[in-house]
């Protein structure tokens, strides 16, 4: 029979090896970023030396000269306003567009209603490529090649938004909007003064997801945005590969400058992250 030491050490061990084996999870997720970091430093030659050893997260002679370099090879103001605009563009339409449209199916009766649920979660499946070439011809006829309507309009409708709203909003007390429409509330008025205030969590996740996916976006920037002043971060970064010689360095600098507004949002929201997916992403 386990006395109570034994049992006290047992959780004890149990507890510690839970802390470690995340500990050493996380170092292994992370370990390409601070490769990067530490690429970002090292003049070229040093770059893919010791690659087999510890070594290699450590630069023998730190410098700030690569990114000294990419503020001379890229209008870093300019990509950045481009890229924060089209993004914020976005996020607003597609928060408001996929949030009504998942509290209609959430909340709503009307004739239809099953299959356009059915239709939504259908879609999630289709990838991009399967229509990036028909949306790229559509673009063309529409005149919006190289344009922000390009970039903007093709995204504001997200099936995935939808469902995650929808999901969401089903739990919302029905009660709660019932007392709303006896008070006088208008449908409209109900879901912004009320509905929309107590779903920061899932308007968060979306954000997050959002924000990620079209910061990160390159092939859809790359086909409509043939203008050299209206680039985004990625297209911008890629013009690093096109100038021969290629300097890595400069492009780990690169990198490393566009991967930190991520970096910083995600510190910030991560809270509400996570509650909105396992109040929204995960239910049927």
């Amino acid at each position: 029979m386990k006395t109570k030491s034994s049992i006290k050490f047992s959780a004890g061990f149990s507890r510690f090896m839970f802390y470690f084996g995340n500990i050493i999870i996380g170092i292994i997720f992370v370990s390409p970023l601070i490769w990067m970091i530490s690429a970002s430093l090292k003049p070229e030659a040093e770059i893919f030396a010791n690659m087999n050893s510890i070594k290699t997260f450590f630069p023998s002679h730190a410098s700030f000269a690569n990114y000294a370099e990419v503020f001379t090879r890229m209008n870093l103001p300019q990509v950045f306003k481009n890229t924060l605009l089209y993004i914020a563009l976005i996020l607003v339409l597609d928060l408001l567009v996929n949030s009504m449209c998942g509290y209609a199916l959430a909340k709503f009766d009307f004739k239809g209603k099953g299959l356009i649920l059915n239709l939504v979660v259908a879609l999630m499946v289709l990838p991009m490529e399967a229509i990036m070439l028909p949306l790229y011809i559509e673009m063309s006829q529409l005149n919006w090649v190289n344009t922000l309507m390009a970039l903007v309009m093709p995204f504001v409708a997200k099936c995935f938004s939808i469902y995650m709203f929808r999901q969401f909003f089903c739990d919302v007390p029905d009660d709660l909007i019932e007392a709303a429409a006896i008070d006088g509330c208008s449908p409209a008025g109900t879901f912004f003064k009320i509905v929309v205030p107590i779903s920061k969590t899932v308007y968060a996740t979306v954000f997050i997801l959002d924000f990620v996916a079209h910061w990160n976006d390159f092939m859809w920037p790359f086909l409509v945005m043939t203008g050299e002043n209206k680039r985004t971060i990625q297209l911008a970064v890629q013009s690093f590969f096109g100038t021969q010689p290629v300097h890595y360095s400069a492009i780990m600098a690169a990198l490393v400058i566009s991967a930190i507004p991520m970096i910083i949002m995600f510190i910030f929201m991560q809270k509400y992250y996570v509650e909105g997916i396992a109040s929204s992403g995960i239910k049927g």
